[in-house]
């Protein structure tokens, strides 16, 4: 969302919003303006030519056309079906269920109390100008590729709060979500102000009539002011703090103060503040680096890698470091195909495997791994890797401390990441290889953890007084039930830009 990509970098670019095929999950890499987006493999082909044909196939005689049938929990199973189909055996799904929509609708309900709660969300404030979404929306209209854009002013309403709203509390089945931001040098592009959040989360709570949001404050080390803006921060009472290593992740050409985890003059001054404040955890963007990014922006690579958290955790035993992304490095311009290829070479995953290894090598159980991006950048274009850094995860950390995160709605709706871990198995071959332990049933105890009990522990809430459920629903809990029986609804949209021509005829 925030403007590395040149205007002709861009031009080459398009929407991910006007793909003709929305598909229940993306067959190909979306990017924010940040980074180009690698093209469609060859398997992410395949998969895409497998979903439009069961589409076809299986829609038909179900009475629906291709959207109509993706937007069912059929055409959710039939997406997990064509990943098995192209990738091999590592999703629970089965033609029989995508072909049977009782099947599918009765394993949807039969899963929709489970309680997930997901601590890693955004959305853009209302005077954003991180606006290359609407200029490239106007460009596409200028071209006349689709009509109903042409001379149509375009708005980022789609990644403001109202569709972020429906997006997570209606399309999808979280049941509690933490706001997060983004921090930059230049005070405009920040995604929320640690004021902006809190009111959302106040907003929310008194609409919903219980708990249903959580808020981070951010702190930004080094920059002018940081302790006091933090410290009136804290006296809104977040639930949690987050920091990105890199500085200034938005715009990485005006990082003029990265900071490390475990620098005792600098950084350690927020920590205090946080015991002082009573938070317990601190939450830190890792990651998301690949070598392109890497190449760019060589001053920062440390910063984005893992090298310092295992020092800050031993140093701060009464606090919890929540690692953002996992560490994983391949996101965000990578190929999720590089990260298999190390794996199969070498049983790792750059930083996943660093970032698994600090608790033996320091000592420490205060380590957790946030799976935002994990999910929504690799299990659609190469899934072996997600089963491999899930495997990774829970053999070095221990699966009660692997954490759910989305990190939408900038790939739209969470639901069809939710789907990917639900239906989620660590191939046996790779079990007995490394060890790893079988993630099991969708609600199974490991799942379970990961959805929502883990942070549960973290943010000390009472799952026991959750009030999705049960005689007593809060207001979204019962705007949800009208939702769902005005029939669904979820668009399947992803927000970014793809690589490649879209072949605009596909629309007619």
């Amino acid at each position: 969302m925030s403007g590395f990509l040149t205007k002709d970098e861009i031009n080459e670019l398009n929407p991910s919003e006007l793909l003709p095929h929305a598909t229940p999950i993306p067959t190909q890499i979306v990017s924010s303006d940040e980074y180009t987006p690698p093209p469609q493999s060859a398997q992410q082909k395949q998969v895409e030519a497998r979903l439009l044909d069961m589409a076809d196939t299986l829609g038909k005689h179900q009475g629906l056309d291709r959207r109509r049938f993706f937007q069912t929990a059929a055409g959710m199973a039939a997406g997990f079906v064509a990943l098995n189909e192209t990738f091999g055996n590592i999703f629970e799904a089965s033609r029989a269920e995508a072909a049977t929509p009782a099947m599918a609708q009765e394993r949807a309900a039969s899963l929709k109390d489970q309680f997930i709660m997901d601590m890693h969300t955004h959305f853009l404030r209302d005077d954003t100008r991180l606006v290359n979404f609407v200029r490239s929306r106007e460009a596409v209209g200028k071209a006349g590729w689709n009509p109903s854009l042409v001379d149509k002013p375009q708005t980022l309403e789609d990644l403001k709060f109202n569709n972020y709203f429906k997006e997570i509390y209606l399309d999808s089945d979280t049941k509690i979500a933490l706001i997060s931001s983004s921090p930059s040098e230049i005070p405009r592009d920040w995604f929320l102000t640690n004021e902006m959040m809190i009111e959302a989360r106040d907003k929310v709570n008194k609409e919903a009539g219980a708990r249903r949001m959580f808020a981070h404050a951010i702190f930004t080390p080094g920059y002018d002011g940081w302790l006091e803006h933090l410290e009136g921060s804290l006296a809104r009472k977040p639930e949690s703090i987050k920091g990105y290593t890199v500085g200034d992740n938005t715009n990485k050409d005006e990082a003029k103060h990265p900071w490390r985890m475990d620098d005792e003059k600098l950084t350690y001054k927020a920590y205090e503040l946080a015991v002082k404040h009573g938070i317990k955890n601190v939450c830190v963007h890792k990651g998301l680096f690949p070598r392109a990014t890497a190449e760019k922006y060589p001053h920062l690579l440390d910063y984005a890698a893992v090298g310092d958290v295992g020092k800050a955790a031993k140093d701060w035993p009464q606090l919890n470091f929540v690692i953002y992304h996992g560490g994983y490095r391949h996101a965000a311009g990578g190929r999720a195909e590089d990260g298999w290829e190390e794996f199969q070479k070498t049983g790792r995953v750059s930083w996943v495997s660093d970032l698994a290894e600090i608790p033996e090598k320091f000592g420490v159980t205060n380590v957790y791994a946030d799976v935002g991006q994990l999910f929504a950048q690799s299990v659609a274009a190469a899934p072996q890797v997600s089963a491999a850094m899930m495997g990774i995860l829970g053999k070095g950390l221990g699966y009660d401390r692997v954490v759910w995160g989305t990190d939408a709605v900038w790939t739209g709706s969470p639901q069809w990441q939710i789907e990917a871990l639900r239906r989620l198995e660590i191939p046996e071959d790779m079990q007995k290889k490394y060890g790893f332990k079988p993630l099991g049933a969708a609600d199974g105890p490991l799942k379970n953890m990961i959805f929502g009990g883990n942070n549960a522990k973290l943010y000390n809430f009472d799952v026991s007084k959750r009030t999705d459920i049960g005689p007593n629903k809060d207001r979204f809990a019962l705007m949800k039930d009208q939702y769902e029986k005005n029939g669904p609804a979820r668009s399947n949209l992803r927000y970014g830009y793809v690589s490649g021509p879209v072949d605009w005829n596909a629309f007619a």
